[in-house]
């Protein structure tokens, strides 16, 4: 029989106070299914977006930075066991068939990755995600938490972590790489600290000084503030790498001639307006100017494994599950400090 647990539904689209308590349906466990009781989910912006305005099946249940405790696993389940530690992002289900998938990027399946709330997986129904008090996930989707990260920390990573982590070694960043980090923002925090200690020498990109102490504290060499040309000019040609962590506008034109010689400009904040630029930016050093996804799940359980053994965690608010109205505004409005996360024993 399918279980019946606990969860936090959003009811309506755009409206965050449409949340409310309610019961759900988890289902039975199949062979290859490991059943996990979520401590802690994370609160990403993504999550936000799909309840203002992207999702598309109502009463959804959000959640996607999600770390727990095995209950149960299935007959055919040879790597989990109960009583671990584990993880579940972004996605949930791929075909395992494709090229995509053959390569371990899941992410890019051919036939459609199903993610982890608001899609329809391979059965018809919909997901739902962690803000829950239990979920099943196939056991190829399930991360190990290794025990010197502690669940709360490691549920951010498992969507913010992979996102920085990702591009940081797609572009082989490493000791004595010259990167730049443009916002020290939810994303911005735990891609200082990735490139950190991978070796690189890191200059945090801010538009004040409100935020520079904390990067020095995040492992960040340098921190500048760019405002007028002359700031910019400074800067050219500095950098072997740039990742842009944040989601506002900016004037291309003015940051991309800071990298180097083919190096690379590589967002994974997200713009909402369509991003323009000359391309006489790009023609003096042969820019890259790119987009990084999250990973796959064998780079994924490569990020949490590098996280614990080199102190990377998120700096982190914990809250209740009557907070996640207000969280989801202050998110809006950028008052966070860095990450929310929620306790799931708060769901009653």
């Amino acid at each position: 029989m399918s279980q019946s647990v606990k969860a936090l539904v959003a009811d309506t689209k755009g409206d965050f106070a449409s949340f409310n308590q309610t019961v759900i349906k988890r289902r039975n466990l199949r062979p290859d299914d490991v059943a996990i009781d979520i401590k802690y989910c994370g609160i990403c912006h993504s999550d936000v977006s799909m309840v203002q305005w992207q999702g598309a099946h109502f009463p959804m249940v959000p959640g996607h930075e999600i770390s727990g405790i095995v209950s149960a696993v299935g007959s055919n389940v040879e790597n989990f066991k109960p009583g671990d530690r584990v993880g579940v992002g972004c996605f949930v289900n791929s075909c395992g068939k494709c090229a995509a998938c053959k390569a371990g990027q899941e992410q890019f399946c051919e036939h459609g990755v199903v993610v982890v709330f608001d899609s329809e997986d391979d059965d018809g129904t919909i997901t739902q995600g962690g803000y829950s008090q239990a979920i099943v996930v196939k056991d190829h989707f399930v991360l190990h938490i290794p025990d010197e990260l502690a669940l709360q920390d490691a549920a951010p990573l498992l969507c913010a972590g992979i996102t920085t982590y990702n591009p940081l070694k797609r572009f082989n960043v490493g000791k004595d790489s010259n990167v730049a980090i443009i916002g020290l923002g939810g994303l911005g925090h735990i891609a200082v600290q990735f490139a950190a200690k991978m070796g690189a020498h890191v200059t945090v990109l801010g538009h004040s000084e409100s935020k520079r102490n904390e990067a020095q504290q995040f492992g960040a060499s340098d921190y500048q503030i760019l405002k007028t040309p002359a700031d910019f000019q400074a800067l050219a040609g500095h950098f072997d790498f740039i990742l842009n962590t944040v989601a506002a506008d900016m004037d291309l034109n003015s940051y991309l001639p800071l990298v180097k010689a083919d190096g690379v400009f590589c967002y994974v904040g997200i713009p909402s307006n369509d991003i323009h630029f000359n391309l006489f930016s790009i023609f003096g050093n042969q820019a890259k100017v790119t987009a990084s996804n999250v990973g796959g799940i064998q780079m994924t359980q490569e990020m949490l494994n590098f996280a614990a053994k080199n102190d990377v965690k998120p700096q982190i608010e914990m809250i209740g599950i009557d907070d996640v109205s207000q969280a989801y505004q202050n998110i809006l409005d950028s008052k966070v400090h860095y990450r929310y996360v929620i306790d799931m024993s708060t769901l009653k």
